[in-house]
């Protein structure tokens, strides 16, 4: 049974990929995509059947809905498990590069281990970078070179798995994951949420309202009559990459201004008042004196997120403030391609997230 969570459809294929694999053996193999399931009543797996999760990394961990889903997953006394994550990789002309875990594969393991899960395989996917907020999607001649290379990497674990055989391979990536672990971490408790904040429909949208009926998540709702975002977003880049009319974009401009804002004004005020009245928050070597600044400068930005993020949806009825808004969003020049995966679906059409993946 493989259980997997997808944006735009690299750990769809990994899943697809291991599936070809067990036919091939002659191995029965449920796929479910937990997106379209009830992730609130799991049914536990039959005993001495091989489990496996795949799914994305984001901000280095797996998606909190996979997490939670891991978290819920029933126990077990004798059921064996291997956790997969797509990575972003990159090509630098004949060099495959790979991406970085972080915690995602380490943590969720630990957490199967501890429900009696025996963990016979952890393997990163270093499937084409696909998060288009920060980066412009491959060419397409590179995304099917890393297809290729990717899939034999793929079968060769999955045909390891099948045999019995144990893969740790992912262990290999151990200390630079240990060392980004605190980026997965406040990606977690902070960074997830920004990301959430900075989509927007452009003038180009037509209402087809096929980002809300796809979002794996539910978290885009019509709102004045135009697509708004909910800190549900997992930013699995789903939404951005099939809109028809390419009218999906990030608001750059406006996060980096919220930011400039946030750090220059409200925050120097803030501590100017608090040191007025005696309160000092900068008292070097202690601990609670960071951890307090942290809890409270994370309060104001998600109240400002909040906020403000509504307030930009409100204003763009004004034409002048949606053009720049617009124009200062680097997605909305052609330059900046959509991510296109490569579609090797065609015999397990269930596996795709959604038709126009």
């Amino acid at each position: 049974m493989i259980y997997y969570f997808s944006g735009t459809g690299n750990a769809a294929q990994v899943a697809f990929w291991f599936s070809q694999a067990a036919e091939e053996k002659n191995v029965p193999i449920d796929i479910i995509n937990i997106s379209k399931t009830d992730r609130n009543h799991i049914p536990s797996p039959p005993s001495n059947t091989l489990i496996g999760f795949i799914s994305p990394t984001h901000g280095f961990n797996f998606p909190p809905v996979m997490l939670r889903f891991i978290f819920r997953f029933p126990r077990t006394d004798n059921n064996k498990v291997f956790v997969m994550n797509t990575r972003a990789g990159m090509k630098l002309s004949k060099l495959f590069l790979p991406g970085l875990s972080g915690i995602a594969l380490l943590l969720s393991s630990i957490v199967l281990y501890l429900k009696g899960y025996k963990v016979v395989g952890m393997r990163s996917v270093d499937l084409p970078s696909n998060w288009i907020s920060l980066h412009p999607g491959l060419k397409t001649d590179v995304v099917i070179s890393i297809f290729n290379h990717v899939k034999k990497v793929t079968l060769k674990f999955a045909d390891k798995i099948l045999a019995g055989k144990k893969d740790y391979r992912a262990l290999c990536d151990l200390p630079q994951d240990i060392l980004i672990a605190p980026v997965s971490i406040l990606y977690y408790l902070i960074g997830r949420f920004v990301f959430a904040k900075t989509f927007y429909a452009s003038k180009n949208c037509n209402n087809c309202g096929l980002c809300i009926k796809q979002c794996p998540v539910k978290a885009i709702r019509l709102l004045d009559k135009r697509p708004y975002w909910s800190f549900t977003c997992e930013s699995c880049m789903h939404c951005m990459n099939v809109c028809p009319q390419r009218a999906i974009e990030t608001a750059h401009g406006f996060i980096i201004g919220l930011f400039i804002l946030l750090n220059t004004v409200i925050q120097s005020l803030l501590y100017t008042k608090l040191l007025d009245a005696g309160i000092n928050l900068f008292t070097v070597g202690k601990s609670y004196s960071w951890l307090t600044r942290l809890l409270l400068e994370t309060l104001i930005l998600f109240f400002s997120l909040l906020i403000s993020y509504r307030l930009v949806h409100y204003l763009r009825k004004i034409k002048a403030f949606d053009l720049l808004i617009q124009y200062t969003s680097f997605t909305t020049y052609k330059f900046w391609r959509r991510y296109r995966p490569i579609k090797d679906l065609s015999k397990r059409k269930d596996l795709i997230p959604n038709s126009n993946n």
